[in-house]
């Protein structure tokens, strides 16, 4: 409509100018000229009424007018993206599905205010991700996969709002903690969802529920945060009752442009348990039981993209389970990951990350992840990004090691 508004825009007046010119007239002078009566020529004559044009213009603009009427509030903003992704895997232990498969990811995210400094914010997500993307204890989910089958769904909504200057809070039915976060902890961007956050384990696993939060943001770079969340969502019931596994984190970090110090502290309740990054043993709590995790992350960058010299980001988590034996009671993960930006074209990106899942003290294997990408862009709104990853004893048992490839395509609008 915007198009027709600005073609009619355009044309309307030319259409009344050619109207104003009577054609028929100067055809009917010309061709009597060797009349022997006279024709008169004044500032009427090759004049005709336009009152029907202008009637058509007024009715046009009317008609667009109502369409705005009926369209999203001015405050309301749509972006999306879409992400295609081809690829496979191999694995020794026979635990995965082996072979090439293709799958999309499609989500859209609408923001509305109604101050100018609020946000109602809303994900619609759906996807038809499978075997092997979709495994989260042997290494293989992808940060793009979605296992909604299909179905469009409301994957996030939540409300967030100032409380003053420096202070911010949300609430929503269906939000993850990080978002709440006073700080993002890692400039890493992963292929494979463990490695997203600095380690996708015990400090920072996350799952989407029901939750509030507030953050305090000062101007010096220095913040923190607290929020909690709780699986009431399906066909669990009981917010912040012992029905249900709750998780508690408070972030302390400071941060500046080129680089952020942080500390989490998850308190998670109830047999709440992270499969991302984790073998099986590590990520075992048990019906009912709770945990203390501690992550520390941090990151730096150079001050020029470019050179040989990449931003890195660390993270280290350690957590502790009550009432399990001294033995088992520990578990621990790392994470390292490195960047070089705008390396052989603008807004290139090169990834290479690795580090240890979260392991429990009592495994006698050292299971390991890795993945190397190399992202650029086709366009301002295509990105292709062709990646390798692997493993060994991902999930803590001997010999299930995993390598795959993967080539993700993503479209943003």
């Amino acid at each position: 409509m915007l198009v027709a508004s600005a073609s009619v825009g355009l044309i309307a007046p030319i259409a009344v100018q050619a109207n104003d010119i009577n054609i028929e007239g100067m055809n009917n002078y010309t061709s009597s000229k060797s009349s022997s009566k006279k024709q008169q020529i004044n500032s009427k004559t090759f004049i005709n009424e336009v009152n029907d044009d202008i009637a058509t213009v007024n009715q046009l603009e009317a008609q667009e007018n109502g369409i705005e009427a009926g369209s999203f509030s001015d405050t309301t903003s749509l972006t999306g993206k879409a992400t295609f992704s081809v690829g496979g895997v191999e694995n020794s232990s026979g635990d995965l599905t082996e072979g090439t498969t293709a799958q999309y990811m499609y989500q859209m995210n609408l923001n509305t205010s109604f101050t100018g400094d609020d946000d109602l914010y809303v994900r619609l997500k759906t996807g038809n991700a499978t075997a092997p993307f979709n495994n989260k204890l042997m290494g293989t989910y992808l940060s793009s996969t979605n296992t909604y089958s299909d179905t469009l769904k409301v994957d996030k909504i939540w409300y967030s709002f100032p409380v003053s200057d420096s202070v911010t809070a949300w609430v929503g039915p269906k939000i993850e903690n990080y978002y709440m976060h006073g700080a993002s902890p890692s400039i890493y961007k992963p292929v494979l969802k463990g490695f997203k956050l600095g380690g996708n384990g015990a400090a920072y696993g996350a799952s989407t529920d029901s939750g509030i939060g507030i953050a305090y943001n000062a101007d010096n770079g220095f913040s923190v945060s607290s929020n909690i969340v709780s699986d009431t969502n399906g066909t669990s019931f009981g917010f912040l009752s012992n029905e249900v596994d709750e998780n508690w984190s408070t972030q302390i970090a400071y941060t500046k442009p080129n680089y952020h110090v942080s500390l989490m502290v998850a308190l998670k309740y109830d047999g709440w348990k992270d499969e991302y990054f984790s073998t099986v043993k590590g990520s075992t709590r048990g019906t009912g039981v709770n945990s203390s995790n501690y992550g520390l992350r941090g990151y730096w960058r150079p001050d020029d993209s470019g050179t040989a010299t990449p931003e890195i980001s660390v993270g280290y988590d350690i957590s502790t389970i009550d009432g399990a034996a001294s033995t088992v009671d520990e578990t621990d993960a790392y994470f390292v990951g490195l960047t070089w930006n705008d390396m052989f074209r603008a807004d290139d990106r090169i990834g290479l990350a690795f580090g240890q899942p979260q392991t429990r003290e009592d495994e006698t294997v050292d299971p390991f992840m890795w993945e190397a990408y190399y992202s650029f862009k086709v366009n301002d709104s295509v990105t292709m990004t062709p990646a390798i990853f692997g493993g060994s004893d991902v999930n803590g048992t001997a010999n299930t090691d995993v390598s795959g490839a993967v080539l993700e395509t993503t479209f943003k609008f």
